[in-house]
């Protein structure tokens, strides 16, 4: 049997140790990998790059565009979870349940969406193209993050430290969070969104919140509506489901290591005012899980192959 060999460039961090684990036992795959010295050596890594049926990037935004670079061949296709190319042109969004599964699995190169994104677009591009909520409308997310969404230097302040953070902490307060660009582009929106993004002292998990006044609204949307038409977007995916919540929190590790997300749509008793909400893993469909889904897609594996659902 043939297998379709694939190089994690950048696989020590987090996000591609999560991905190698999802790949383990899968005998469709097989992995090129190099020692400390050969990651080091630019000979070896270019080598690896081309020898590769896919690789997968979980680099900095720099280092995945030279990884790229250093690709000679139309063959090797590439999945990267960095931010260097969800906006650029000739790249696939990684996303297929909005963007369709054909632009996606018809694509040679495909950007691994941010965990924020991921959550926010769902939420929000289907009912912008829909008309449920209007193109030019002037959105807020605010959202909460488990720490291993920083990378090792956080978790290493988080689990290392003598004085570790104890208590939620916002960030990206000059407004300039890299995630923004592809929110509003791939939820199709006029106008940047106003991000406020936090950190829990929790390993992993994310809620998005999206809040919003039906003013703000399509004539005729209700909360209803919008519960309905995410709903009926994602009726066929195995990944995304619209839930319902009854209990008075909605905690952050609702989610927490599975690859699934869930969607909620929250009212007061007027529907004047509406909550749209994203539950999920940082590192699993905000991450690692997103990326081995879009690998199954470009291999020809059934789609959810290697998940945690």
């Amino acid at each position: 049997m043939s297998t379709t060999s694939i190089f994690i460039d950048g696989g020590a961090g987090t996000t591609g140790l999560q991905i190698r684990e999802r790949l383990e036992g899968r005998p469709a795959f097989s992995l090129i990998t190099l020692d400390d010295t050969q990651r080091k050596d630019a000979a070896a890594r270019a080598q690896a790059l081309n020898d590769a049926d896919v690789v997968i990037l979980c680099l900095p935004d720099d280092a995945a565009r030279e990884s790229v670079s250093l690709i000679r061949n139309d063959r090797t296709r590439v999945i990267d979870a960095s931010t260097a190319h969800r906006t650029a042109p000739g790249w696939a969004y990684g996303l297929p349940e909005v963007i369709g599964y054909e632009a996606v699995t018809s694509a040679t190169r495909v950007s691994n969406p941010g965990c924020y994104s991921t959550g926010f677009i769902a939420l929000i591009a289907p009912l912008v193209a829909g008309g449920a909520i209007p193109a030019d409308a002037c959105l807020s997310c605010n959202a909460v993050s488990g720490y291993s969404g920083g990378g090792k230097a956080m978790i290493a302040e988080y689990e290392e430290g003598q004085k570790a953070p104890t208590a939620w902490r916002s960030y990206a307060l000059t407004l300039g969070h890299k995630h923004v660009p592809e929110m509003q582009v791939h939820a199709g929106l006029a106008n940047r969104p106003l991000f406020a993004p936090s950190v829990a002292p929790v390993y992993s998990g994310m809620i998005v919140d999206v809040p919003l006044h039906r003013a703000q609204l399509g004539a005729g949307e209700t909360a209803n509506s919008l519960r309905d038409r995410l709903a009926g977007h994602y009726a066929e995916s195995p990944v995304i489901a619209v839930g319902e919540h009854d209990a008075p929190t909605l905690p952050i590790e609702l989610m927490t290591n599975t690859d699934a997300m869930k969607l909620f749509v929250f009212a007061d008793a007027a529907g004047e005012q509406i909550r749209l909400v994203a539950a999920l893993d940082n590192l699993g469909k905000g991450a690692s899980g997103a990326a081995v889904q879009t690998l199954n897609l470009l291999t020809g594996q059934p789609e959810t192959e290697g998940l945690r659902l």
